[in-house]
């Protein structure tokens, strides 16, 4: 996930600019340590103070040296790391959502899709600082079936697509290695067009 509005991960922080699953970096004995010193432990930390809690436990992990540290937990999935995370899960979501409920999701094994993500978030110009809304959004309808847009900062107004947020669409793509998709995102990002539109063109440069 990439919060920092300029390239090199340089200026202010944002709601996040792009994000990338899964990351190269991350290793069996990588993902072994999450679950054994952060997951195991959060899910024994909500049974001994008896939180009978049903839904997304999003935490936010940053990798120093070889070990993992939490950032953050939310109660909700984080974004724009959703818009990489849930088009890789191919079960279907109601089924996975309706087994949260009755407790029987044990019974379900999860299929995820061995491909790269990548998603590319478009911003209006002076995000996250100040910055306009109602310009109109044209290409939409350019965009290929290998890419899906995301709505964010946007709305429909006689029968025009507007700009209605600082973060306004994420273009999120699939591909062999993170370099595959994001081709594909930058590709479709190019038939996307609104006044003063921002993204970072460097996503996947620390990979």
């Amino acid at each position: 996930d990439y919060k920092r509005i300029g390239e090199g991960d340089t200026g202010l922080n944002t709601g996040g600019m792009g994000a990338i699953s899964p990351v190269p970096f991350v290793s069996e004995e990588f993902l072994e340590k999450v679950h054994k010193r952060i997951i195991k432990p959060t899910i024994e930390g909500l049974n001994k103070d008896q939180l009978p809690y049903k839904g997304f436990i999003f935490i936010g992990l940053i990798k120093v040296g070889d070990d993992p540290f939490v950032i953050e937990y939310n109660v909700r999935l984080g974004d724009p790391e959703t818009e990489v995370v849930i088009p890789r899960i191919k079960n279907d979501l109601v089924d996975l959502f309706t087994a949260v409920a009755a407790g029987t999701l044990n019974s379900i094994e999860l299929e995820i899709d061995e491909r790269t993500a990548t998603t590319v978030m478009l911003v209006s110009g002076g995000y996250p600082q100040a910055y306009n809304k109602g310009i109109e959004i044209k290409g939409i309808d350019q965009v290929d079936e290998e890419s899906i847009v995301f709505h964010a900062g946007t709305q429909l107004k006689e029968q025009k697509i507007l700009t209605n947020g600082g973060r306004v669409m994420a273009v999120t793509s699939f591909g062999k290695n993170f370099r595959e998709g994001l081709n594909k995102s930058y590709q479709n990002i190019d038939k996307i067009h609104f006044d003063n539109m921002y993204y970072r063109k460097d996503l996947g440069f620390d990979l």
